[in-house]
């Protein structure tokens, strides 16, 4: 594999989600020697409003080396809802398009790599193939379809049928399809019965590692030395069900929750919190990559959240991260799902259903009770099992076979 085509909405610099995954299997193909062209959105994610300094005016060219960016102007909706994400996601394709448009006549390319969401992407690689004869493949990040069904993002039986019958061809036709756990493998078989490759998200272990003091940690955020922090980061969206952590912060008047990233629901969040008069609840933005690892180490305890009904539609990509510093784990997930299995065969943190505000209560007061400041199997776990370098190249091997 010489060189390889790369399409996607979410790419560097976003440091959240889907982009730092599509990101680093870029970065890292290119220091293997790969020629690679991504052709993606100005960075929007979680904030969702183009990030300094690009402007979403038009498109914008990058090349570095054998890397080579194409960023297409989309629409990008204020308030995301179910249909105008749909309308940001064919916005994107149709801007996507004229680049591709012009790579077909431009230059040959061994493989054509898709990273859903959107999942309608993966049509455009199966155009671009009837053209130029590219080995295309299909990797999906979160179920999107399913998960718009399951939130009620989308109510319209119609279209749901429509875009599933949809999904269902570029599943059938793709030459390679691939998602992040062993939960989301069995949804897409259930959906066309194909071979599906498993390809996880990583993380660099030697960026994210455990910190021994904490106390300096937490008075370089503005805390106490002998406060408890309860912290979620990341994407603040319907699919978490954070607004849990609210209704818990009120009965924990002598622990810190801290909430750190931006999105959707974060402006409801933050009205509930000063309705509730919560005093005790932080809302921090995103950290800067430099000094994210030092955050995640202020934290006592790690929360990673999801509603029951995205179960096994989505692989919540923080996890990595925090098993990288050794965070101790309190996760919402149903008996059954990949989330609940890693955490459960590994002893990775503790586990409570999901949307079940007594439990996540009484889960905090008793991790808050220990002495534990970080946990060694959460830190071996990363160390033996996510290693990006390890896991990519086990990928690439898998999709040129």
């Amino acid at each position: 594999m010489k060189n390889v085509l790369v399409l996607g909405i979410n790419y560097s610099p976003e440091l959240t989600g889907i982009g730092k995954y599509t990101s680093g299997m870029v970065e890292h193909m290119v220091s293997e020697g790969i020629s690679c062209t991504v052709v993606t959105a100005f960075p929007f994610y979680p904030q969702w409003h183009v990030q300094q300094p690009y402007k979403n005016r038009f498109f914008k060219k990058e090349v570095n080396g054998l890397l080579t960016i194409y960023r297409c102007p989309f629409y990008i909706p204020r308030k995301p809802s179910g249909f105008k994400r749909m309308m940001q996601d064919i916005s994107f394709l149709l801007s996507s398009s004229i680049i591709l448009l012009k790579l077909i006549f431009s230059k040959r390319f061994d493989t054509f790599i898709t990273i859903a969401p959107p999942f309608h992407i993966g049509f455009a690689a199966l155009l671009f193939r009837f053209f130029r004869n590219t080995r295309v493949v299909y990797h999906i990040q979160d179920l999107q379809i399913d998960l718009a069904k399951e939130l009620h993002m989308i109510k319209s039986d119609k279209l749901l049928k429509w875009m599933f019958k949809l999904e269902k061809y570029i599943l059938e036709k793709a030459d390679h399809v691939s998602t992040i756990s062993e939960g989301m493998i069995n949804k897409v078989k259930q959906k066309q019965d194909i071979p599906v490759i498993y390809f996880p998200n990583w993380v660099d272990t030697q960026l994210f590692y455990p910190l021994p003091d904490k106390i300096m940690l937490k008075k370089k955020w503005g805390f106490k030395s002998d406060d408890h922090i309860v912290l979620y980061s990341g994407n603040i969206g319907e699919k978490q069900g954070l607004d849990n952590i609210l209704h818990v912060a009120e009965r924990c008047h002598n622990i810190q929750f801290v909430i750190c990233g931006t999105g959707a629901y974060k402006g409801r969040l933050l009205e509930l919190s000063v309705i509730m008069g919560l005093q005790n609840v932080h809302f921090m933005p995103l950290q800067p990559i430099e000094e994210f690892n030092n955050f995640l180490n202020m934290a006592d305890i790690h929360l990673i959240l999801q509603k029951k009904n995205a179960a096994d539609l989505v692989m919540p990509s923080k996890l990595t991260t925090i098993l990288s510093v050794g965070g101790n784990i309190i996760a919402t997930a149903s008996e059954g799902t990949s989330l609940y299995h890693t955490i459960a065969n590994h002893n990775l943190g503790l586990l409570i259903e999901p949307e079940n505000i007594d439990q996540l209560h009484k889960a905090i007061v008793q991790l808050s009770a220990t002495q534990n400041n970080w946990s060694p199997n959460a830190r071996t776990f990363a160390t033996s099992y996510l290693s990006g370098s390890t896991i990519i190249n086990q990928y690439i091997c898998s999709i040129t076979s």
